[in-house]
This record gives structure tokens, C-alpha cells and sequence, in this order.
């Protein structure tokens, strides 16, 4: 039986890591599962950990390890805590050898992935069967390469054999925001109800409430998801970038915000991005001189 189908017993578990509900992920109580779902369960309670920052205290925890899916975790990790060379070799040797493992092929191509090898990445989680976090991050990868219409097709072809699986209709909201139009109000849904609801509301459900909100110009309900995701996390980096996002358009002082975000995650690519583009500007800015009429 599918662990993750609808009688599957790791569903929820899936589903917390899903929604963005890590801490819940990590606490699932595994004591009464069958044996053959021990590692799974292990698996996303870890990386569940990893999202949460727990990047070292992860990598302690797998090393030795002789599993592959728990080597795969270790990847994840050193990604996840800055050491992106050690992680790229663990990622590759594992595409290597072991994938035709699911665990391999998300873990690995998030890796991969994040380094910047998007077509390694794509080339091993193109070898999925039925891998719903496999389409997932295809999903994810198109749209970071400006390929939507990959992205469209990817979703469609999933959409015919999950139906109303929760991973698809994620994946298809964030093609949503891409396509725009009346997309923006079907993403909305999707995000709002998760975000709203006791039993599946998260940081990471309400930031992509407020960016659906965004799109659709509400501003100040924008406003409302953001301020209950900090309030949640005051540390949270996307949460306190799309902030920043929202500030710009409203006309407000984005000072603390930046310094905030500084100060968290100094590497953000929001704050990348801002400085790259403050550079080029003032590269340009020195080929005029102001002309003063006499």
C-alpha cells in the first residue's frame, strides 16, 4: 500500500511536512507504525528538523549512517547549513548509484538544485514513478527557469493520475501566481483555506496567502497574513522578505525590515538581489553628469 494514498498510514505525517506544519512533523508519534515505515517516517521528520534550522544537529545525528535515504538527509543538511561543496558530492554519488531511490531523487535534486544544477537535477528527478514530491520540484524548477509552460504540462500530466492529491494542488497554485489572471483567485483558495484553518494553518501557509493577496491587489489583508507569520516566527526570512516586498508597494520604510532580514539571513536572495541591482545602478549612474543650465 502507498504510505501516503489516503489510507496510508504516514499520511498525515506527509501532509504536516506538506503544510508547512514542521514542528507538528517532528512530534508525529511513530511508535505504532508498521516497520517497513520507520525510515520514511524518520526520513521527514528529519528534514522536517532541517527546516526548522536544525541543520547541525541533523548532520550528527546521520553520520555513520549506512542507509541511503538517511545519507540523502546528510545531504540535505550540509546544504542546509552552508556546505555546499561536501553536499554537491554526497548529492552526485548518490545520482550515481541509488536513482532509482525516491528519497534519493527529491533530497539529491533539492540539492543539486540548490547549487545551481538544475538540468543534474532535473535529469535524476526525471526518473521518478509516480513520485509526487518528484513532480513537485520539477514543478518548482521550471518556474526558477522561467518555464512555465513546462511547469503547465507538469502539473496537467500529475493532475490526471493524483486527481486532488494536496502536493498537486500546491504545485498547481504556484503555477497559478506564475500564469496570473483569474489563477491569482484559484491559488487564493487553495492558500487561504490552509492558511486559515486551525488543523493545517502554518508560516509557510500564510506567506503564500499573503503573496496570492498581493497579486490580487489586497493589500492591507496582505498585510494582516504577513504580520500573524512573523508573529509566529519574528526570525522568519521569507516572511520578513515579502514584508519588505509589501512595504515597497505601499510606500512604507523598508529600513528595519532589511536590517531585520540582515540580520537573520544575511545571504537572502532578496537582499542579493538589492545589492546587485544598487551596483549596476550606480555603475550607470557614472556615465551622466548633471548639466546645470547658466
Amino acid at each position: 500500500m502507498d504510505p501516503f494514498s489516503a489510507e496510508g498510514e504516514l499520511l498525515n505525517l506527509h501532509n504536516y511536512f506538506h503544510q508547512g506544519q514542521f514542528q507538528e512533523a517532528v512530534d508525529f508519534d511513530t511508535a505504532g507504525l508498521s516497520a517497513e515505515n520507520k525510515l520514511p517516517a524518520k526520513v521527514i521528520s528529519l528534514r522536517a528538523q532541517i527546516a526548522l534550522g536544525q541543520a547541525e544537529e541533523v548532520i550528527a545525528e546521520v553520520e555513520g549512517e549506512k542507509d541511503v535515504e538517511l545519507v540523502a538527509v546528510g545531504a540535505l543538511a550540509e546544504s542546509a547549513a552552508g556546505n555546499e561543496s561536501k553536499a554537491v558530492k554526497i548529492a552526485e554519488k548518490l545520482a550515481s548509484e541509488s536513482a532509482d531511490n525516491n528519497t534519493v531523487q527529491i533530497l539529491a535534486g533539492t540539492v543539486l538544485q540548490a547549487a545551481g544544477k538544475s538540468e543534474e537535477a532535473l535529469a535524476l528527478l526525471s526518473q521518478h514513478q509516480g513520485n509526487l514530491e518528484a513532480v513537485a520540484l520539477i514543478v518548482q524548477i521550471h518556474l526558477e527557469q522561467n518555464r512555465t509552460d513546462l511547469a503547465i504540462k507538469e502539473v496537467a500530466a500529475a493532475r490526471r493520475w493524483a486527481q486532488d492529491s494536496l502536493l498537486v494542488n500546491l504545485a498547481e497554485s504556484w503555477v497559478g501566481l506564475r500564469v496570473g489572471g483569474e489563477k491569482y483567485q484559484q491559488a487564493f483558495y487553495v492558500f487561504e483555506e490552509l492558511a486559515q484553518a486551525p488543523a493545517t494553518s502554518s508560516i509557510q501557509s500564510l506567506i503564500s496567502q499573503a503573496v496570492a493577496e498581493i497579486h490580487l491587489g489586497r493589500l492591507d489583508e496582505a498585510e494582516a497574513a504577513l504580520k500573524q507569520a512573523i508573529a509566529k516566527d519574528p526570525k522568519n526570512a521569507e516572511a520578513i522578505s515579502n514584508s519588505i516586498v509589501l512595504n515597497v508597494i505601499q510606500g512604507k520604510d523598508t529600513t528595519q525590515l532589511k536590517s531585520d532580514l540582515q540580520s537573520t539571513t544575511p545571504s537572502h536572495n532578496l537582499l542579493t538581489d538589492l545589492q546587485e541591482k544598487s551596483t549596476l545602478f550606480d555603475k550607470a549612474a557614472t556615465k551622466y553628469s548633471a548639466k546645470v543650465a547658466a
